[in-house]
């Protein structure tokens, strides 16, 4: 479970997404330096750093810094990110379980997980030492994202000249005559993984199917936020198709959260993992009787 599957409740994450879609080039800045954490992490990144004029560069914690002969400024102040925090307790058969927690079974103990804010994170631009030498970012493959996903790409069959592209159930196809088929396919791959398409068929509750202008901006969201991640062009073009659909309507927060998310496995599904010390780990608790 990754901090996007359940954001912070006192974050306006609908009206971050909306400025940063306003804002062009901010997402692509953000991703350049802020690339090894979580889609929500990146915008509770970049907007704390344009709230409070700070640089936007790759974030350490205070003791990741010094392990680059780096020691954070006195009076510099920690950057805020959503992280999870994890404990044991024993298992009692009178003690009260959140349902809405991670949990897993360890002979006599549950292991739980609560995602809270935590400032310890602090830009370069925060500290000062020896010269930093900026990571490269791994290039993203198409090829292995659709395989960890579980999608294919299947040949373009449709007649309606205006089509694009489309998903059915795990499968997308883009038209060889797409104005962006980098966008398309990334457009087609969010369709599959926010289950519009399982809804199509039938896999879901009728009473839970999502409105198609609503499938059409949180489809569009995700293409737009790889894009931005990926520094492909298309910015202006998804501002519009956002704009025409949304109209005078707001993205809500369970929206929100379903962007972030698949945003976060197309990425990470077509990247290989960060190096161990650049992830951001779990914070310890102490264990709760």
């Amino acid at each position: 479970m990754s901090e996007n599957s359940k954001l912070v409740p006192q974050v306006d994450w609908s009206q971050m997404l909306v400025d940063a879609v306003n804002k062009p080039g901010v997402l692509s800045t953000a991703y350049a330096a802020f690339w090894t954490f979580s889609t929500s992490n990146v915008f509770l990144a970049l907007f704390e750093c344009m709230r409070r004029g700070i640089e936007i560069g790759p974030l350490h914690t205070f003791k990741g810094w010094l392990k680059l002969n780096r020691h954070v400024r006195k009076g510099e102040k920690a950057i805020t990110l959503c992280m999870p925090v994890t404990w044991k307790q024993k298992v009692n058969a009178e003690s009260y379980v959140d349902p809405g927690e991670v949990r897993e079974e360890h002979e006599q103990s549950i292991v739980r997980t609560r995602f809270v804010m935590r400032p310890f994170w602090f830009t370069l631009s925060q500290t000062e030492g020896e010269p930093y030498q900026p990571i490269a970012i791994p290039d993203w493959d198409e090829t292995a994202a659709l395989y960890a996903l579980h999608i294919d790409r299947v040949p373009f069959a449709h007649l309606d000249g205006n089509c694009m592209g489309y998903a059915q159930k795990r499968q997308v196809a883009v038209s060889p005559i797409a104005y962006l088929p980098h966008r398309t396919l990334l457009h087609e791959m969010a369709h599959v993984l926010l289950g519009h398409t399982a809804e199509s068929i039938g896999l879901t509750d009728k009473d839970e199917c999502t409105p198609k202008d609503v499938r059409e901006v949180e489809a569009e969201a995700v293409a737009y936020i790889c894009c931005q991640a990926l520094g492909l062009p298309g910015e202006a073009f998804s501002r519009g198709y956002l704009q025409s659909w949304l109209g005078e309507k707001q993205i809500d927060d369970r929206s929100v959260q379903k962007i972030f998310h698949a945003a976060d496995q197309i990425l990470k599904a077509g990247r290989p993992a960060p190096a161990e010390e650049l992830q951001s780990a779990p914070l310890a608790a102490e264990s709760a009787a």
